[in-house]
């Protein structure tokens, strides 16, 4: 009976638990369409805040001091887009030329295959025939696909600064709301949450910009020096794919390696390409990238990796980039509530001790003291002052 009766409540808080992570998935999955540039928004707000509270500070309208930063960095999203698809045009007009190089490289291919596995190049060809009958019946449905694909990146183009822009001006009344909510005695704590969820986005946007730009100079600078063709939209390519945690940066040095072969006459150009990459990425995951993202997202390498297959799975590649900023915040709330700081332990990386057992408090009033010759006895202990919020916040 009493072993029932204590498992009982563990029983109950562990079905809560996985009904809460299910309609949370849930939740996410079938409103991703809405929720992700909503995100993306809540992301960009976090940078730009320091920005709106500077230009207020120095007397602009406060519809002023959001909109134009607002606006500077639709145009510097919009710009790098620009210059991305530029060069994808660049590299499609170069098609035709390198119809020589790609006919080529797939008879070598056939030839290597051919010796290797024996397979004669009459059953390659009937293969890859098969193959592109299969592709001509899923034409429709990847035009589809593409078609979603654009409508969702004109809709992030539209959406996303009209978010921002009413993030920030009414992010008083969200705080104002969110305090609000939790009226029982929490508030100190939320005002915790606000202030270091803030930080934490700011920091991660920031670094992640950073990080980013050292990223697309360093690879520009590798395919200048070894001539490589295409090297600023490889640069590009392979800067923006290694925002996505783990997976960017394999499928970037496939493809860039992959464009190499098709437009190189030597075959040493892609391993020299695949060189630079690899190095590059050295840098980036030992020095870059715990210098500048990591030291702010603390959150240990394992909880990192099954958070962005979840999120990928859930949202795909924006749901892989959403996943750190989301489960580091997640770490934030469940440092400051204590019925959750196991799990805060279990998503952070620093070497923590174990969960102190819950001692029952001392009151400092009740203890007797005893007075010193010539000496006044001491006063109680202050409390301690609450967490000062930043300027940004306050505002």
């Amino acid at each position: 009976m009493n072993a029932t009766s204590h498992a009982a409540p563990f029983v109950q808080k562990l079905s809560y638990t996985l009904l809460t992570l299910a309609l949370l998935g849930l939740l996410v999955f079938l409103g991703k369409d809405i929720l992700l540039p909503l995100l993306f928004s809540v992301l960009l707000s976090t940078l730009l805040l320091p920005v709106t509270s500077f230009l207020r500070r120095k007397g602009l309208h406060n519809v002023l001091s959001i909109l134009l930063p607002v606006l500077l960095s639709f145009f510097v999203i919009a710009g790098v887009l620009y210059v991305l698809s530029s060069q994808v045009v660049n590299f499609l007009d170069d098609i035709p030329a390198l119809k020589d190089r790609i006919s080529e490289v797939s008879t070598g291919l056939q030839k290597w295959v051919n010796e290797n596995t024996h397979i004669t190049v009459r059953k390659q060809n009937q293969y890859i025939a098969q193959a592109a009958e299969n592709l001509k019946e899923q034409v429709p449905q990847l035009v589809g696909q593409t078609f979603i694909s654009l409508t969702g990146i004109l809709s992030y183009l539209i959406f996303l600064p009209l978010y921002t822009f009413l993030l920030l001006y009414h992010k008083n009344t969200i705080k104002t709301f969110l305090i609000g909510v939790f009226r029982n005695g929490s508030e100190q704590r939320v005002r915790e949450v606000l202030t270091e969820s803030t930080t934490i986005g700011q920091h991660y946007v920031f670094g992640l910009l950073i990080e980013t730009s050292i990223v697309f100079a360093l690879n520009t600078a590798g395919f200048l020096v070894l001539g490589i063709k295409y090297a600023i939209f490889l640069a590009l390519l392979a800067a923006l794919l290694n925002l996505v945690p783990y997976v960017g940066m394999i499928v970037a040095n496939m493809l860039c390696m992959l464009v190499t072969l098709v437009s190189s006459d030597n075959l040493s150009d892609v391993i020299w390409v695949g060189v630079v990459l690899a190095v590059v990425q050295l840098f980036d995951n030992n020095i870059g990238m715990p210098m500048i993202v990591s030291n702010k997202v603390r959150i240990n390498a394992l909880v990192t990796i099954v958070g962005v297959l979840v999120g990928g799975a859930l949202c795909g590649v924006p749901g892989m980039f959403l996943a750190i900023p989301a489960m580091a915040v997640c770490k934030v709330i469940f440092d400051k509530v204590p019925e959750l700081n196991p799990w805060g332990v279990l998503f952070g990386d620093e070497s923590a001790d174990p969960v102190p057992p819950r001692h029952p408090r001392v009151s400092f009033s009740k203890v007797k003291t005893f007075s010193r010759p010539h000496a006044k006895a001491k006063t109680a202990l202050k409390p301690q002052a609450p967490v000062a919020e930043p300027e940004d916040l306050k505002d």
